[in-house]
């Protein structure tokens, strides 16, 4: 069987507050309920922190001033039979006020709070990583 690969952009959102937003799945789409951090696939031509500023104007109406590469994750679904690799970036810089624009539910929430919620398995190791970094 062939394996699919989806090579995406992911940005952890930073308000003034030091809260991050999260994104739950539409119930209709792949890996629907879950929560993750907002973002998509790359385009044929489009550079990682292009494709993170034109998602996050596509699903919640943010205008990106500045992204910070952060990490590479790369993650395999074994039951899926694809893999992914992230491209993560911190985004403290932007305009405007997030609205879900796509059909998910999104939130404003404290670092602390990520237990709280269901993550995709590949979300997993970056809210390690966040809590590593920032609340040590």
């Amino acid at each position: 069987m062939t394996r699919l690969f989806h090579h995406a952009a992911v940005g952890i959102v930073i308000n003034s507050e030091q809260q991050i937003l999260i994104s739950k799945r539409p119930s209709h789409k792949l890996k629907g309920g879950y929560w993750e951090f907002p973002g998509g696939k790359i385009e044929e031509q489009e550079t990682p922190s292009n494709a993170l500023i034109r998602e996050l104007q596509e699903e919640i109406g943010i205008e990106v001033k500045a992204v910070e590469p952060w990490m590479q994750y790369q993650y395999s679904y074994n039951d899926e039979a694809y893999d992914v690799l992230l491209e993560v970036f911190l985004v403290r810089e932007f305009l405007g006020s997030p609205k879900a624009l796509e059909e998910q539910e999104i939130l404003w929430i404290n670092m602390a709070d990520f237990d709280k919620f269901n993550f995709l398995e590949p979300n997993r190791f970056i809210i390690k990583k966040i809590m590593n970094d920032y609340l040590q």
